[in-house]
């Protein structure tokens, strides 16, 4: 079983190959938005070297240092969180529906693979493949967003080796960014099932099929029942910041205090994320319910529906 969905994961890494061109795009363009940002800098050097030399002081406490990096490699990261949120969310879409509309489900059929195997080896991969192969573009755009500000801050007289490598939390940010790209199919497995149901019914055009429900049914429940508990539900699914993993963040807010406490000397994005909220909430469970029983009704689909 594992080794089967070992190979069928291999499989749509091959066939998809949008699971590694999309975080490599996105790195290559968060890069070259940084060489941008250093050469703009560069071109009013007469006007910021009073700063460089500021920040360049070793007066300026490390734990500051620290904060500013961290965010800044938030924000780069914050780009591949919404690729990989497009990207997952149009290869359900791709992933059934594909293999129909070029035929080769007749040659997938041929082998001793079961239609549940199949289906849950394209969870599988939305689930671990294209965060993994996400992180991994992130990984790469940190390195080599770093060199490039060392490389402009040697060049002011700075010294990178103390500014950047001796303060950047490198590893505490991408364990912290390695949980949230894994909790964030987890959030979305109702929206992911749902599409991947779609994918295996519908015979042209699955991307409205699949939205024209979403946006429609809110909408009903309105004009009817004068509520919005679905629309609600929906649009927190499709939002990453509702995720439970994020609430002890919310619930800490920007008062002074927390300002602080995010300043101090053992500032951890780690210790920021409610890993026990996230796994305990009922939200996460019903949602693994639901996809479950839309991944159900696509193997069923998937099963019965004559191709030939």
């Amino acid at each position: 079983m594992i080794t089967n969905q070992l190979a069928l994961m291999r499989r749509e890494i091959w066939e998809h190959r949008s699971i590694w061109i999309t975080p490599a795009a996105v790195a290559t363009i968060t890069t070259l938005m940084a060489v941008a940002m250093v050469i703009a800098v560069a071109a009013f050097g007469e006007i910021l070297n009073p700063d460089i030399e500021k920040i360049a002081d070793a007066t300026v406490p490390e734990s500051m240092r620290r904060v500013a990096l961290a965010v800044f490699l938030l924000g780069n990261t914050t780009v591949f969180l919404f690729a990989m949120w497009f990207l997952g969310i149009f290869y359900c879409l791709d992933a059934l529906y594909a293999e129909r509309k070029d035929k080769s489900i007749l040659f997938w059929r041929s082998l001793p693979i079961t239609d549940a195997e199949t289906v849950v080896s394209k969870l599988l991969t939305v689930a671990i493949a294209i965060p993994l192969a996400t992180m991994a573009g992130v990984i790469v755009s940190h390195l080599l967003n770093l060199i490039i500000v060392s490389i402009w801050l040697a060049s002011e007289g700075a010294n990178p080796m103390r500014f950047i490598w001796g303060a950047v939390p490198l590893f505490d940010t991408w364990i912290a960014v390695t949980t949230i790209l894994l909790a964030v199919p987890i959030w979305l497995a109702p929206l992911l099932g749902w599409f991947l149901f779609i994918s295996a019914w519908a015979k042209r055009g699955p991307l409205l099929r699949a939205v024209l429900p979403i946006a429609i049914l809110p909408i009903l429940e309105y004009i009817v029942f004068r509520s919005w508990t679905l629309g609600e539900a929906i649009l927190s699914r499709l939002s990453i910041i509702t995720m439970p993993i994020f609430e002890s963040i919310a619930k800490a807010g920007f008062d002074e205090d927390d300002l602080q406490s995010m300043l101090s000397e053992n500032i951890s994005l780690v210790s920021w994320l409610d890993y026990g909220r996230f796994l305990t909430s009922i939200e996460v469970w019903a949602g693994l319910v639901v996809c479950g029983i839309f991944s159900t009704a696509a193997i069923y689909v998937r099963r019965y529906r004559d191709e030939s």
